[in-house]
């Protein structure tokens, strides 16, 4: 059975075409049709249609990751950042469009279902998957099993407040979900550049005050020390609550190799323990992980799993 996986995002839509075994057999990127749904119908069926051309093999399983959830309430997609998704029926309608079942989640639970099943997280109990990028999300795999909660927002912790906030941190930066001081808006991407732009008065992008860091740059260097204490406090949250067996970093912060080496003595300093051995690990998936992990949202029979 072969299965694809679809990464629906705000400026792309990549699709992949795995076989039984995970070999990757197809794969292809467009454009996103923003603030158009019956377009973004079109794309997804037109996409799935060409990777089922390119690997073969007759009708395949279809998994879907957005930037938000279908409501177990309403059966409508809530929370999400592609604002145009809200409100609708996405698995049903996607599903007459193709005329199958589809199977959608959470693009940072596609990306935990992936790194657990055959990245960073494989062979770990309890895996909190983590996506600092142009966001900030999270995915929980138990066993293999995606966790998504009674009101599916499980993993949500990038829309919690910063922990035990300084004075200078509250009430903290207005985030787009309407509150302020999400941790979401400390360490995103664009939450690091804010925080150095603040300070600095410079505008510039995350991955370039992070290269200015590795030189010792002083200012860079400050932003990075505040991130990171920033995102252990998160973190140190979610292992007080949850105590996962492994964190896994994804987005585009977590290519910042520091955050290895510093994060373990943060965590430390923070969490309600006489020590703290938990790993904090790159994805191995990349970019990759959140298409992939959506494919591997169907057991390799075609059963979800």
């Amino acid at each position: 059975m072969i299965r694809i996986g679809i990464d629906l995002g705000g400026t792309k839509i990549e699709g992949i075409a795995l076989d039984r075994n995970g070999l990757e057999l197809a794969r292809r990127r467009i454009g996103t049709p923003r603030g158009n749904y019956a377009a973004t119908l079109d794309a997804i069926a037109g996409l799935v249609t060409w990777l089922e051309g390119e690997a073969g093999g007759g009708p395949a399983t279809i998994g879907i990751g957005i930037p938000g959830v279908v409501s177990p309430r309403t059966g409508l997609v809530k929370n999400a950042n592609s604002t145009w998704l809200i409100g609708h029926p996405l698995d049903r309608d996607v599903a007459e469009q193709l005329g199958r079942k589809v199977r959608i989640q959470n693009d940072a639970n596609c990306f935990a279902v992936s790194e657990a099943a055959d990245g960073a997280g494989a062979g770990y109990h309890t895996v909190f998957g983590v996506i600092v990028g142009t966001g900030t999300g999270a995915g929980i795999v138990v066993d293999g099993k995606v966790l998504t909660g009674r009101n599916a927002i499980a993993g949500e912790w990038g829309h919690t407040s910063l922990p035990w906030p300084a004075a200078s941190e509250h009430p903290g930066p207005e985030c787009y979900c309407g509150r302020p001081g999400c941790i979401e808006t400390w360490v995103s991407g664009p939450g690091f550049a804010a925080d150095h732009e603040r300070a600095t008065g410079r505008k510039l992008p995350a991955p370039e005050i992070a290269a200015l860091a590795e030189t010792g740059d002083a200012d860079a260097v400050a932003a990075l020390e505040r991130y990171e204490d920033r995102l252990a406090r998160g973190l140190t949250m979610v292992i007080d609550v949850l105590d996962p067996d492994v964190i896994v970093l994804g987005g585009g912060m977590s290519n910042v190799e520091r955050l290895y080496r510093t994060l373990p003595a943060l965590l430390n300093r923070w969490c309600f323990s006489d020590g703290i051995d938990t790993p904090v690990v790159k994805a191995r998936h990349g970019d990759s992980s959140g298409v992939r992990g959506a494919a591997w949202l169907w057991g390799v029979d075609g059963a979800p799993d």
